[in-house]
């Protein structure tokens, strides 16, 4: 029998482990039953060479809770340890100290990188006991125990099969880890996919005679498989159970890369109706497929991060920090590499199935969108397949907008004006007008397409956005002098007069124009660049916050050459004029959302009582 000290510079190493090894406790289970895989894994491969004799036997790892002795026991018939190497591995903690130990790994996501995997048992164990036996069958079983001071037994005990036996003594403050739900929790989050059969056992739980016990794990996953193995019908099986109440995906990307960098994994594209619906961190991250994080910033680009699915690399650096990890080099490779994998996708299915992809657009669009805005690779390949979807239900890419718009669309600049909507339903007004001149107008109304308007207008030459509602009709692609008005220069003063009232929280500016007969009465619009800026204001704040305390600006547009004028301006009843005019005036306002609350309810009561004939 051996008794020693556990070779260390401080006696307060356990302490220390246990407090800042890591933020959660549930990552002891993570690490031992890793470290079981790992010891399988070896066998099979000494085995493959014939350096392992003897039978391989089935190999898979138990786990066994018993809550009344208060012990959770993880079980390998794996590679084993002799002596020699559990002397080696348990009994040299290879710190200089704790201050060291502290400022080198306190930010640190270790992984089992240092050895210390094993460790983490004395987070939730007062006392940690280890039988094992080397596959060399001449070696000993050995005993190990250790309560968490620096002092350890080790001994050799009565012969026992291969593999490993780790026996946690669960401390008082860790009694959580002594419940049956709490362990298969554990296990399904870290351990689904691990490529060895895990088998769960609770003591008190009464199993029946001809029970079969299945493993809690999926040990072939699809992202380690052949895209050539694999069905549709695998790929949404497979989305299914990663995500049980999901929605049957768009489509999805298989990783498959071995140089210069080690990838594997499935990225699918979720269907996204509405911007609110956007949920992010629903990627998890694996590392040889025991499950890490959901935190796959840096690693995944910004824009791609409301994709679903895994991802699983032993080259990203899991054992260093944060910031540290911005700046990999296999990090950068693969975030560019899966940056073109699904950019290649995309053009793909648009140059190929253009249907499908126009028929997906709801919810490619916010993907391809916030992707050319943040990523200047992305932003050359997506110009080929980002399309807009006109009023009349017809997409154009930007190339095909500007060919269908050359005679009737560009500027005294010469350049391409895209008229858009941010809503069909309450500018359809300005949109029958627009469509009346032969314009195409085409629809931007998702969260983030007011920020991709700006960006695209630095970024496309050639090209500038004006909404639909921003001037009156005449003036969208370049300011026009208008009709002549039918209405003398006095007739147009008066109407301007009549016009020029004060209305709440806006800022009104009035101009009486000969429009053509049949356009309405009074059209009320909102400069291009004031509303951008308010707009901008509402979401991002900055340097633009000033503009959203500022009042709306709305230019009323009088059409001096409205028929309903020239009965007007001839009415007698001043009070009964004025409240037509402002009516007139509020119908223009309405359109644009701008009449509300008391404006709104004095536009309601002045329609009834022009209503009554009495």
């Amino acid at each position: 029998m051996q008794k020693g000290q556990i070779r260390v510079q401080t006696e307060n190493i356990f302490p220390i482990i246990k407090k800042f090894l890591y933020s959660e406790h549930d990552i002891f289970l993570r690490e031992l039953v890793s470290n079981a895989t790992d010891a399988s894994q070896k066998i099979k491969t000494l085995s493959s060479i014939g350096e392992a004799k003897g039978e391989l036997g089935e190999l898979k790892i138990n786990v066994i809770l018993d809550a009344k002795e208060k012990t959770l026991t993880i079980e390998d018939n794996g590679v084993g340890m002799s002596k020699e190497e559990v002397d080696k591995y348990l009994n040299q903690v290879a710190f200089s100290g704790a201050e060291e130990f502290l400022t080198k790994y306190k930010d640190a996501n270790i992984i089992g990188h240092f050895g210390l995997g094993f460790y983490s048992a004395f987070m939730v164990a007062e006392k940690v006991e280890v039988i094992t036996q080397s596959y060399n069958l001449d070696a000993p079983t050995v005993y190990w125990s250790c309560d968490g001071s620096p002092e350890f037994e080790l001994y050799e005990v009565e012969k026992k099969g291969r593999g490993t036996k780790i026996i946690l003594h669960i401390n008082e403050e860790s009694k959580e880890f002594l419940e049956s739900h709490k362990i298969k929790a554990i296990l399904d989050k870290f351990c689904k996919f691990l490529p060895i059969p895990i088998f769960f056992t609770d003591v008190a739980e009464e199993k029946k005679e001809d029970e079969v016990i299945a493993p809690i794990n999926n040990t072939n996953p699809i992202w380690v498989r052949k895209p050539s193995e694999l069905t549709k019908e695998d790929y949404e099986k497979f989305y299914r159970e990663l995500y049980p109440f999901g929605e049957t995906p768009l489509f999805w990307i298989h990783l498959n890369v071995d140089y210069p960098f080690n990838l594997t994994g499935i990225l699918y594209f979720p269907k996204i109706k509405q911007s609110y619906e956007i949920q992010k961190d629903k990627i998890q991250l694996y590392c040889n497929q025991v499950f890490v994080t959901d935190e796959v910033k840096d690693i995944v680009p910004e824009f791609l991060m409301l994709l679903h699915g895994v991802i699983d690399s032993p080259d990203i650096p899991l054992n260093v920090s944060r910031s540290y990890l911005q700046g990999d080099p296999n990090v950068r490779k693969i975030n560019n590499h899966i940056t073109k994998k699904v950019a290649d996708k995309l053009e793909e299915i648009f140059r190929n199935e253009r249907p499908a992809f126009e028929e997906k657009w709801e919810s490619l669009g916010l993907f391809v969108k916030y992707g050319m805005m943040t990523d200047e690779k992305f932003l050359e390949k997506a110009n080929s397949f980002v399309v807009m979807e006109d009023t009349t239900g017809k997409f154009h890419t930007v190339e095909e907008y500007k060919t269908a718009t050359e005679a009737t669309q560009k500027n005294k600049e010469g350049k391409s004006t895209i008229i858009y909507t941010t809503n069909p339903i309450q500018q359809d007004a300005y949109i029958q007008a627009a469509t009346a001149k032969g314009y195409i107008v085409v629809k931007m109304e998702t969260l983030v397409d007011s920020a991709f308007i700006n960006n695209m207008e630095m970024k496309w030459e050639n090209v500038h956005f004006v909404r639909v509602d921003a001037d009156i009709v005449d003036n969208l692609i370049d300011k026009q002098e208008g009709n002549e008005s039918v209405l003398s220069q006095s007739e147009s003063e008066e109407l301007k007069k009549l016009f020029e009232f004060p209305v709440n929280d806006l800022t009104v500016t009035v101009e009486v124009k000969g429009l053509s007969a049949d356009a309405a009465p009074v059209v009320a619009t909102r400069p291009e660049f004031m509303r951008r800026m308010k707009d901008m204001a509402g979401v991002g704040g900055g340097m633009t916050a000033f503009y959203a305390q500022m009042p709306d600006e709305v230019t009323l547009t009088v059409n001096g050459n409205h028929t309903i004028y020239q009965s007007l301006l001839k009415e007698a009843d001043i009070e009964k004029k004025e409240k037509q005019i402002r009516n007139l005036a509020d119908l223009a306002l309405l359109s644009q959302g701008l009449l509300k609350g008391a404006e709104l309810t004095n536009f309601i009561n002045r329609s009834v009582s022009l209503m009554d004939t009495k």
